[in-house]
């Protein structure tokens, strides 16, 4: 391997040879060594790998064995040896004259040995090159020092009086030794150089810098450093790592190699690995606990370990927080103590509120660094009475400090001298007598003082027992308690609760409960007096038992379920019997009456018969229990692999009794994977060391074996030899044959390849020798990078190699498996015709053979790897070349298709080359040409006749051309005239809002109940109650909503109130357990009839249920949350939260309404608000259709009013009856219905009034002043209406021929009246859609200018580009971040889900997107922008509503990722912000990336925010309500919730199902008979 020269340890000369076997023992080696010549190559052998050599001794020769080079062998290379030249020199005789016989000899190539004639400077190692190996007779013995399996280099080098080898090994990985002077191993460090390939043997250090090595493979050359010293942050780490290199520099705190150390050559700047962990610098200081009141105290700090002399240098001490103090140094070198002043004292850390001293860090800073630290404490015994108000005095006293209590003062002192009369540690214990339900305290004693105290409270519990906590104090001085060394406490129990029967009943005696079963009532109660009854109980109930057989030896745990099974374990034991066989109960697993757990005896013949319990009386089961005699009759397969993973099948009868099982093999490993019928009896057999036949143990219960003479046998691993081929395409699927022997062994085979991803392929074992293998697919791997390592797994275990294991110390990374086998990944191979066309023609009936051109690529496929097929049929392979495949094919093709594709496989590579036409007989070419010849006549008529059409087409096109350019400028002038004119009324109107009560936001409480509930759910007849109010100066509060849910009384009658409060308040107990809540959720949602409208009806209820605990709301909905993205990431995880379908998805919908109400509220509303206003502004300025609803001005398409009628604007001057303020001026159109006219009036008039206030306009009448002495009332309809196409016509303005006399507008006066409905039929502006056709030739209709309806979609441009600037603000504020309101909750809940979908290794970002769309902006944005209403107090009319539909698809589009395909046969609504959408996506994922980019937010963050919020709108809801209603729930689906809480072990082992049941017997006899109308 190698050879180390004594003289110059540092040179390593790589032409020394050795080879060891072991004639004695494993623990000699005898080596021989020769000189090896250098090759031309530059290597030590000729193939550049070195030689080895081995030792042959000759039967008839008695001379000492020669050593003969044979070819390298990696494997082969054990040990490590040093030798002393002397050893050589040895055998060199002192005789002066020449060298024959000397002991060493040439080594021909005849493997004849000639003495050689050498100089003495010649023996030297790295002497000059020789001819000739040169061997030692005599050979050399030494003790290896370790031992790997396959070495290939060695480099050795001296450092700092340690020996460090480095080896590389035939697995790609370099081995570093650390050996001390006596040639111990100390320590051991390994790195992965390349996977799979062997290390080259040359091996050197850099000549200019050793600190690197040069190393090779067969793919790279590596230049590594010897040590990598910084990644020990620590002194104790680096030295305690043991590596020679690397020491502790202690001025610069790092740890590095000696020469990278600033000063190495002084004394104690860097410690060596030599001087030992304990030589780290450390300080000690010498009076760590310091008392707050201690003044001018100062730090006394001795220094330890590799410290230089620090005098004449710059040291203070560092407190942190910029905090220094100047330091000194005294005493000598050896031992120097620094003298440092204590910070002052009004820096002090701040105690921490639970404590009585607070730990300080101190650094020894020097020349500006901080190089060695320690701790001290600063305390303050005035804290302790603070922090231990209850046990003040003994705190005091017991505490670590020097504090003394001061009864005087009552406070703990540091000094004698700060109080008289001090107290030492000598106070009497208390005396305490407590009493149920009275609490009295007899006596009280200290030293000092006596007192007496007498008091009394009344307690109470709804739960089984509950301690309650005592502490006794002053009553003139409450701040002051006496002290209680134990906590005392007082138990208070409730006998009804917890004891379902007599024997839960009468058992709580033992915990000392006074407790009564009346058998009557079936109920546990309080026992009052001495009992008059028996207190025997009813006979046990037994109920079920499980299992129901067992073996003859006993030893099963029997399960018993039921009824009054004992008060206490005492009761049952010897009391279960099954026939005559005694049944021994387990304490640990008793419960009282309900479930017994015993140990069946041992029966002495198979029998069944019933289980009995014997409490005082006896209870039979009904069910029967059987002893049997399980056999065992066979095993398959009877042999496997040592490395285990065969799946046996253990046969016989009667296999599946008892309630344990276990397989033994040999007696001590276990056969894992159990399963078991009546019959059989399946498991993995383990590992085994040895190739043997070991017994099979099959134990019931841990008794004696079931099964005599079954035996598994362990053979020999399989071995795998070779893989071939090593390579494949990409798309995978190329077989890959191995080769090996033993696979008769093996059941499964799987291959993957590291790198490229998780897949496994499967593998079909053909013979004992060959097992083949589809390669995976590639999709992360370059192409013509190098191989990657191969594993794979027989019967499910991972092959390795048969080779020595490392030693017990080796590290764990040593041990990391490398594979032996590689295939490199290439390009898929590309195919195509053999002049590259697309179509090939061929006649049925020929003979068709097809010339497919490939291109070169590296895979090296045989013939048999190609598939060609034409269509269903396969094409056979003749010639196959690098260039050219030919193959034909003899059958006729024939195909109801007359396109057939061409195809060619190579794995799972597949490729459609071409498509075969197949052409038609002479018959179809006889069709063609007449069909060719009609075809050409028809276009000659066709060129004529489009000819003549171009040319009319043509002046047509001119004409409305001029035509469009026309209406282009109408709708820019309108849409400038419009815009102008809305931006100054919106001016207006910004102006003139009473900024006192600003715009008509809703109450929090009344958002919360229109946003959960929209549409009012049926469990409440009755929705929201806006009464109208006559408007007046007297009259302007708000009237309030009321709904069910709002704070009020809970109407129930109140002889029932006792009862369904308590059943309430365990219900809402019940809700606030995480188990229970997800549980109930999960069994609702599984019914079939639980529909989508309960789900959110459900949510809802919880969310005002919980809605003053929404941390713990929160983690419910997450947990939801979880299970829902499980469920859907299986299927399609982009359709996630899409709908509304779930629970969590509408308590989703209602977290984000609460979480978002602020920012809503404060930033998103005034823009809402005015793009609402700029909308009703924009539709009344032009007609508008009060019977149909469309208007001129709009932006949906269903609500244009495609008429051209003329309306003029008017200006009303208007008085209202009782308002108390000035006229009005109004502006109204003169088309315009008087209801709409009275509608604009009192809209001006309660602008700033929320419109629940508003009067109806039913409620109100127009009065108009013609002239001084005459008015009239303005109605509707009246008699001189006019009637058309047999139809009253509205009267409107216009109808009156209201005109304009003054410059100030007509007069008008509004007040209050009561009006009669007209129910005879009209219309206003056009006729119904039905109507129209009917009466279209009526003398109204033909007299009306006949234009395309279509012409007026231009309108709709006109009010979008007049809406546009209020659009944009309300979009800008949705979807920007203000550096004042950050989003708290997008951010934490967009981090979930990135986080959810990074475990489920869902990288998709296109995913991620839809997910944040589909929780924010589609599920509440979108339903705030359709529903005003839900946020502001105003009046949405269906116009309203429609174009607020338009703007929600344009954002709804805004945050898709799906490419609109538009055409001219798309929605208008659609079509209409398209050139927009582009814009708004990029604002919209410039949002989503901001909120990426915001930091994290913790739990704790999270959770204050919700607190907060929750603090905020405490007690605005009825809970009781809610929890009420969710019961209705329960009880509707009692027996499914029930089940689903058995099911679960966690809500099963707290018994939840019980306390379930509570809440039913509580609840259900009041809510469903006596009070069923609350």
């Amino acid at each position: 391997i190698s050879c180390l020269c004594i003289q110059n340890p540092i040179a390593l000369h790589p032409f020394w040879v050795l080879a060891c076997f072991f004639p004695t023992s494993p623990q000699e080696c005898v080596a021989v060594v020769w000189h090896q010549p250098k090759t031309r190559g530059g290597g030590l052998g000729a193939d550049g790998h070195g030689a080895h050599v081995t030792l042959q001794r000759d039967p008839a020769q008695s001379h000492p064995p020669v050593a003969k080079p044979k070819d390298f062998s990696p494997a082969r290379a054990r040990c490590i040896f040093l030798f002393c030249d002397s050893a050589v020199r040895g055998s060199v005789p002192t005789a002066p004259e020449g060298m024959a016989g000397i002991g060493l000899v040439f080594v021909l190539p005849a493997d004849i040995c000639v003495s050689p004639q050498l100089q003495p400077e010649q023996l030297d190692c790295g002497a000059a090159h020789l001819q000739h190996p040169l061997a030692i007779v005599n050979p050399v013995t030494a003790t290896p020092i370790f031992t790997y399996s396959g070495l290939t280099a060695v480099a050795v080098a001296s450092v700092n009086n340690y020996t460090v080898v480095f080896l590389g090994t035939a697995s790609g990985g370099l081995l570093k030794i650390n050996l001390d002077s006596t040639m111990k191993v100390i320590s051991r460090r390994s790195i992965s150089v390349a996977y799979g390939e062997p290390v080259h043997p040359i091996m050197q250090f850099d000549p200019s810098d050793s600190t690197y090595l040069y190393l090779m493979t067969s793919y790279q050359m590596t230049r590594v450093k010897v040590a990598a010293c910084s990644q020990y942050s620590t002194c104790t780490e680096c030295l305690a790592a043991a590596d020679a290199y690397c020491g502790w520099c202690t001025m610069e705190t790092r740890c590095s190699l000696q020469h990278e150390c600033t000063n190495f050559t002084g004394a104690n700047f860097w410690a060596s690995v030599s001087e030992g962990v304990q030589q780290c610098p450390s300080m000690t200081i010498l009076e760590p606990e310091i008392n707050i009141d201690k003044e001018n105290p100062v730090l006394i700090i001795q220094i330890n370990g590799t410290i230089p002399n620090l005098n004449g240098t710059n040291i203070s001490c560092d407190y942190g927080n910029n905090i220094h103090t100047v330091a000194r140094v005294a005493g000598d070198y050896v031992n120097q103590f620094i003298y440092c002043s204590l910070l002052p004292h009004e820096k002090y850390p701040a105690f921490p509120d639970d404590q009585d001293h607070v730990v300080v860090e101190t650094s020894l800073r020097v020349n500006n660094k901080n190089i060695i630290r320690a701790n001290f404490t600063i305390y303050d015994c005035k804290r302790i009475g603070n922090i231990y108000p209850k046990r003040a005095c003994t705190s005091c006293l017991s505490a670590r400090w020097k504090c003394h209590w001061c009864p005087s003062a009552y406070s703990c002192v540091s000094n004698h001298s700060q109080c008289e009369g001090v107290l030492q540690m000598e106070v009497r214990l208390i005396k305490l007598l407590l009493t149920a339900p009275c609490m009295c305290v007899t006596s009280y004693f200290t030293k000092f003082h006596k007192f007496l105290f007498v008091f009394c409270v009344q307690l109470h519990t709804s739960e089984k027992s509950h301690h309650f906590p005592v502490n006794l104090q002053l009553k003139d001085k409450p701040d002051r308690f006496i002290d209680s060394p134990e906590m005392m406490t007082v138990e208070v129990y409730n006998c009804a609760t917890g004891s379902a029967d007599c024997s839960q009943c009468l058992g709580r005696e033992d915990l000392g409960h006074r407790c009564l079963w009346s058998e009557s009532s079936s109920s546990c109660r309080l026992q009052t007096e001495p009992p008059q009854l028996s207190d025997v109980c009813p006979p046990p109930e037994i109920r079920k038992i499980e299992p129901l057989r067992g073996p003859l030896e006993g030893g099963t745990l029997l399960t018993i379920r039921g009824r009054n099974l004992g008060r206490r374990f005492s009761d049952i034991l010897g009391a279960v019997r099954v026939g005559g066989v005694r049944c021994s109960p387990l304490p640990g697993r008793y419960v009282v009456s309900e479930t017994v757990v015993c140990q069946t005896g041992e029966a002495q013949e198979a029998f069944s018969d019933v289980v009995t319990v014997n409490v005082s009386r006896e209870g039979r089961s009904r069910e029967r229990f059987s002893y049997v005699l399980p056999m065992v009759q066979s095993i398959a397969p009877a042999n496997g692999p040592k490395a285990g993973g065969t799946r046996v099948t253990i046969r016989g009868s009667r296999l599946d009794v008892g309630s344990e099982l276990r397989v033994l093999i040999n007696s001590s490993k276990q056969c894992t994977d159990l399963s078991r019928t009546d019959s059989t009896i399946t498991c993995t057999m383990p590992a085994a060391e040895l190739t043997t036949a070991v017994p099979v143990c099959v134990q019931f219960e841990n008794k004696s074996c079931a099964s005599h003479n079954i035996t598994f046998k362990y053979e020999k691993n399989p071995v795998i030899s070779d893989i071939n081929p090593k390579k494949s395409q990409i798309s995978g699927g190329r077989i890959i044959t191995l080769e090996g022997r033993g696979f008769g062994l093996v059941q499964n085979v799987s291959m993957a390849v590291r790198g490229i991803g998780r897949e496994h392929t499967r593998c079909k074992v053909h013979t004992d020798t060959a097992i083949t293998c589809p390669s995976p697919a590639a999709s992360n791997v370059t192409v013509g990078s190098k191989p990657a390592p191969v594993d794979f797994f027989l019967n499910g275990r991972l092959y390795t190699d048969e080779r020595s294991a490392l030693d017990e110390e080796m590290y764990p990374e040593e041990a990391l498996h490398i594979s032996k086998f590689s295939l490199g990944y290439y390009s898929d191979p590309q195919f195509s015709t053999a002049k590259k066309e697309k179509w090939i023609k061929h006649h049925p009936g020929e003979p068709l053979t097809l010339v497919i051109h490939k291109e070169p690529d590296s895979l090296g496929l045989e013939s048999n790897e190609y598939q060609v097929k034409i269509g269903l049929i396969s094409c056979e392979i003749q010639i196959v070349s690098d260039k050219v495949i030919h193959c034909s094919i003899n059958e006729s093709l024939s195909s109801s298709e007359r396109q057939l594709p061409v195809t060619i496989q190579v794995g799972k590579f597949n490729y459609t080359i071409a498509m075969l036409h197949l052409g038609g007989g002479e018959t179809a070419i006889i069709v063609s040409i007449v069909i060719c010849s009609i075809l050409l006549v028809l276009s000659v008529v066709a060129l004529f006749v489009f000819c003549t059409k171009s040319r009319r087409a043509e002046r047509y096109w001119q004409k409305t051309l001029l035509q469009m350019e026309e209406m282009e400028s109408q709708i820019r002038e309108e849409i400038r005239k419009g815009f102008a004119e809305l931006q100054t009324d919106m001016t207006d109107l910004t102006k003139e809002l009473n900024r006192s009560q600003g715009i008509p936001f809703l109450e929090y409480r009344h958002f919360v109940t229109r946003t959960f509930f929209p549409k009012c759910s049926s469990l409440y007849e009755e929705c929201y109650i806006l009464p109208s109010q006559q408007l007046s100066s007297q009259a302007g509060a708000q009237v309030q909503e009321t709904h069910p849910l709002l704070v009020g009384e809970w109407k129930i009658p109140e002889n029932c109130r006792p009862n369904m409060e308590e059943g309430i308040s365990l219900f809402s107990t019940l809700l606030n357990n995480k188990h229970f809540l997800i549980v109930f959720v999960h069994a609702l949602e599984q019914q079939k009839d639980f529909a989508v409208r309960d789900r959110c009806n459900l949510a809802s209820l919880l969310t005002i249920a919980l809605h003053g605990k929404l941390e713990y709301y929160t983690s419910i909905m997450k947990d939801l949350l979880v299970d829902l993205i499980d469920a859907s990431a299986s299927k399609n995880p982009k359709l996630m939260l899409r709908r509304t379908e779930s629970v969590v998805e509408k308590m989703l919908t209602n977290w984000m309404s609460i979480c978002m109400y602020s920012y809503l509220r404060e930033t998103v509303g005034e823009p809402f608000f005015l793009l609402i206003c700029a909308i009703k502004q924009q539709i009344n300025k032009g007609s508008i259709d009060a019977i149909t609803g469309k208007a001129r001005y709009t932006l949906n398409e269903e609500w244009l009013l495609r008429e051209n009628i003329e309306a003029k604007p008017r200006n009303l001057n208007v008085s209202f009856q009782g308002c108390g303020m000035d006229s009005l001026s109004v502006r109204a159109m003169d088309t315009d219905t008087l209801s709409q006219v009275k509608e604009k009036i009192l809209e001006a008039f309660c602008k700033n009034v929320p419109y629940s206030q508003w009067p109806r306009v039913e409620d109100v009448d127009l009065e108009w002043f013609a002239t001084s002495t005459d008015s009239y009332i303005l109605r509707d309809l009246d008699d001189t209406s006019v009637v058309e196409d047999g139809r009253k016509k509205l009267n409107t303005l216009a109808h009156y021929k209201v005109k304009l006399p003054t410059p100030q507008g007509t007069t008008m006066f509004l007040f209050f009246t009561v009006k009669d409905l007209d129910t005879e039929k009209y219309f206003h502006l056009v006729l119904p859609t039905d109507e129209s056709v009917e009466h279209k030739k009526s003398h109204r209709q033909s007299h009306r200018k006949k234009v395309l309806p279509e012409i007026y979609l231009t309108r709709l441009l006109s009010t979008k580009g007049t809406l546009q600037k209020f659009l944009d603000d309300l979009f800008k504020a949705i979807l920007s971040i203000r550096d004042d309101k950050p989003p708290v909750a997008v951010k934490y809940f967009f981090d979930f889900l990135e986080e959810q979908a990074e475990k489920r290794g869902i990288t998709d970002p296109d995913t991620l997107h839809i997910w944040k769309t589909n929780s924010l902006p589609l599920r509440f944005w979108v339903n705030i922008l359709k529903n005003p209403q839900f946020v502001f107090d105003i009046d949405k009319t269906d116009h309203i509503d429609a174009c607020l539909s338009v703007i929600a698809q344009a954002f709804i589009d805004a945050c898709s990722l799906s490419d609109l395909q538009l055409g001219k046969d798309s929605p208008t609504n659609k079509l209409l912000y398209a050139k927009e959408i582009p814009e708004y996506r990029k604002i919209v994922q410039r949002y989503y990336k901001q909120i990426h980019d915001m930091p994290p937010l913790s739990e704790q963050e999270m959770n204050a925010h919700l607190a907060e919020e929750s603090r905020k709108h405490r007690n605005e809801f009825n809970t009781n309500v809610a929890m009420a209603e969710i019961y209705k729930y329960a009880k509707r689906y009692r027996s499914q919730i029930v089940a689903a809480l058995d099911a679960n072990s966690t809500t099963k082992r707290t018994q939840l199902q019980h306390k379930f049941e509570q809440v039913i017997a509580l609840m259900e006899d009041n809510i469903y008979e006596s009070c069923s109308e609350a």
